[in-house]
């Protein structure tokens, strides 16, 4: 740790993983700064809620002595999953598991960024610091973000995500599109704009399946619905025609032409949206390798970025950034540390990633409806919890 202290630690993003990072790391006295594209804390809505898994992320949050926080903002009223048909005929309640064994609560992305924004030493985060590029300067990391603005590190951490601009410092390997996207769009005042909606949500999440197409519901606490309207898509027709669907009626459209088979009942959804955005799913070779450097190295979606249907995207960046806190702290030199990091962090992600693209899969296949609600059923009587989330 000695040799630590005295080099200056430069993480790219903050999200969950960069920050959970950071605040390990200042936990033992290293000299910490992360650089944040976003223009202040307060620059975006956050997206869906989480649920933090017991030997993952809360695992993170236990070790850098935030789990009472957690705690104190999770939302206990997350305890149900519905699935649906396209007609929103209920097929399956699931009820996740809070406590106990195999435990994984929900929490707001906001609350939970709030959370470890605070516990980190004032000034540590820089915001309006979009990364352009990367660069070694000799034995140092010369990083060059947008407006002019260069930062020379002894040691870089990417955690910017799926378009990591400091992963072309270390692999040539890119992530690829899946061939399914996602609309995220938020849907204000839930119950009084899409009652029937609403009353079929019943204040907690949802997912509705059928002709290789999904839509995916949750609640917010401000009484706001989340919504995620997933499709098969090989070319750029429907995210063309989504970018021209700019008022209610039009989005309808394009709703009945992308999601041809399903009930009227969701047009609300699509109407009453008050944003709607493409989101083109990515993921990065189960078996995807490099060599390690010395001082620099990749967590989270940065590294092994893979869609949600296997509800571990947060949860594997802040395990990412607990182990890899762990050897800086322990190991004789940083570039061991990396190497051991980057060994372990391969071995996990290359099942788990497998397995993700498997749901991916199952999600969106004909008969997906029965295959999933079997899926569902078969943990309940396992007295489980899956790893999907709306």
């Amino acid at each position: 740790m000695s040799s630590l202290k005295q080099n200056k630690i430069a993480i790219v993003g903050g999200g969950p993983g960069g920050l959970t990072l950071a605040r390990l790391l200042q936990q033992a006295g290293a000299t910490v700064q992360v650089y944040e594209r976003d223009k202040s804390r307060d620059a975006r809505v956050q997206g869906s809620a989480l649920d933090l898994h017991e030997h993952s992320g809360l695992a993170a949050l236990e070790e850098a002595g935030l789990i009472d926080a957690f705690w104190a903002n999770h939302r206990p009223d997350l305890d149900r999953l519905r699935l649906t048909d396209a007609t929103g005929t209920i097929l399956h309640d699931h009820v996740r598991r809070m406590s106990g064994a195999g435990k994984r609560p929900e929490i707001e992305r906001g609350p939970l960024r709030d959370i470890l924004l605070d516990s980190l030493e004032p000034g540590t985060v820089h915001w309006d610091c979009k990364l352009q590029s990367a660069e070694m300067a000799g034995e140092k990391v010369l990083l060059r973000f947008a407006g002019g603005k260069t930062v020379l590190a002894d040691i870089a951490i990417g955690c910017d995500g799926a378009n990591s601009r400091l992963r072309d410092l270390v692999t040539p390997i890119r992530p690829k599109y899946v061939g399914v996207a996602l609309v995220e769009a938020l849907v204000p005042d839930g119950e009084q704009t899409v009652p029937r909606l609403w009353n079929l949500l019943g204040g907690s999440a949802l997912i509705a399946l059928g002709g290789e197409r999904t839509i995916g519901m949750g609640t917010k606490p401000d009484g706001s619905i989340l919504v995620y309207a997933g499709l098969k898509s090989d070319d750029d027709g429907p995210r063309e025609s989504l970018d021209q669907a700019t008022g209610p009626e039009e989005r309808v459209r394009w709703f009945h032409a992308n999601f041809q088979g399903w009930s009227d009942l969701w047009e609300p959804l699509f109407a009453q949206a008050a944003s709607m955005v493409w989101r083109p799913l990515l993921v990065c070779p189960p078996n995807q390798h490099w060599e390690p450097k010395p001082n620099v190295t990749l967590i989270g979606d940065a590294a092994h970025v893979m869609p949600p249907y296997a509800g571990e995207g947060v949860n594997m960046a802040m395990l990412d950034a607990l182990v890899l806190s762990r050897l800086l702290l322990s190991e004789s030199s940083t570039a061991d540390a990396i190497a051991a990091y980057q060994a372990e962090m391969f071995a996990r992600m290359r099942e788990m990633t497998a397995d993700t693209m498997q749901n991916t899969g199952m999600f969106y296949a004909p008969d997906a409806a029965d295959r999933v609600v079997a899926m569902f059923r078969s943990f309940a009587a396992a007295e489980t919890t899956p790893v999907i989330q709306a």
